[in-house]
């Protein structure tokens, strides 16, 4: 899609006892974009969600009972028909006005992300900790990023749908997207938005260290999956390092090299080939995957 090519545009927003803002946001939404479909995925609330996205004009799929966020983002995904999804919080952290900007920059770009800036209206924990997050990412991915985690973002269907697979159940789904999209060659853009602020009402369902080690678990992860000499190549030279320092203690002290360096030294060689296999086969991946995209 080009700058100048009209798309349709599918706004997905995941709520969890969000009675008092989802209403207004879809609102909003509508403001924006007359012709937006906007799709509320009502997470199994307790409160009246449903009825007030239902009301302010929303099409409304309810889950039960809570299956989590990145759940949620994906049965909307998958029910949207848009060209372009548009991805927004349903607590009033994320202007919906903003939506239009993030997506005339579709077209050269296949993903928009709007990043909080530094001094923006968020809690200073939180500010901290997405500092932290935005460094591993960027180590990660070989790129500088400037906001990971970032609930508000737009992009293309057709790349989305390459990597829906990947969403966590629960958090982050975010992150996930980010790092696929960067490891797969497509063009991001972090579009810094000042407007971003705290949530408007209710609390946070985000659990800092649970999430964090989530967090992690999901890095290492994609690492494995996109670019696996990151993780491979750095834990064997980290454990050829090791052995060699051991063994050289060992043979000064006891004049012989004894099991545990040797154990490590073939730890490191494993490592290293597992790396050079798995590479073998993310790289694969990538071809069948831009040959289909050809096709």
């Amino acid at each position: 899609m080009s700058n100048s090519t009209p798309r349709s545009v599918s706004v997905i927003v995941p709520a969890f006892n969000e009675a008092a803002t989802i209403g207004q946001i879809v609102r909003r939404i509508k403001q924006a974009g007359a012709d937006y479909e906007v799709i509320v995925i009502d997470d199994g609330s307790e409160d009246d969600t449903a009825n007030s996205a239902r009301t302010a004009g929303a099409t409304v799929i309810r889950n039960p009972y809570n299956l989590g966020n990145g759940a949620s983002v994906k049965a909307g995904c998958l029910a949207a028909s848009g060209d372009v999804i548009v991805m927004i919080d349903a607590d009033g952290q994320h202007p919906p006005e903003a939506i239009p900007e993030l997506v005339s920059h579709i077209g050269e770009y296949d993903m928009v992300v709007a990043s909080r800036i530094r001094g923006s209206n968020t809690s200073p924990i939180r500010r901290f900790g997405n500092l932290m997050l935005n460094a591993i990412g960027s180590w990660v991915s070989g790129r500088r990023i400037a906001d990971l985690t970032s609930g508000f973002r737009a992009i293309k269907r057709r790349h989305l749908l390459e990597y829906i697979h990947l969403f966590p159940t629960r958090y982050s789904y975010p992150t996930t997207i980010t790092i696929a999209m960067i490891q797969g060659n497509h063009f991001v853009k972090f579009l810094p938005l000042p407007e971003i602020q705290r949530r408007l009402h209710g609390h946070s369902h985000v659990r800092p260290f649970q999430d964090f080690l989530r967090f992690l678990n999901i890095m290492a992860r994609l690492v494995v999956v996109f670019s696996p000499q990151r993780f491979f190549l750095p834990l064997s030279a980290a454990t050829a390092a090791a052995g060699l320092a051991i063994g050289i203690f060992q043979l000064v002290r006891f004049g012989a090299v004894l099991g545990s360096s040797l154990l490590l030294l073939i730890s490191s060689l494993l490592f290293f080939c597992f790396g050079l296999v798995a590479e073998q086969i993310a790289a694969l991946r990538r071809e069948r995957r831009e040959h289909f995209t050809r096709d």
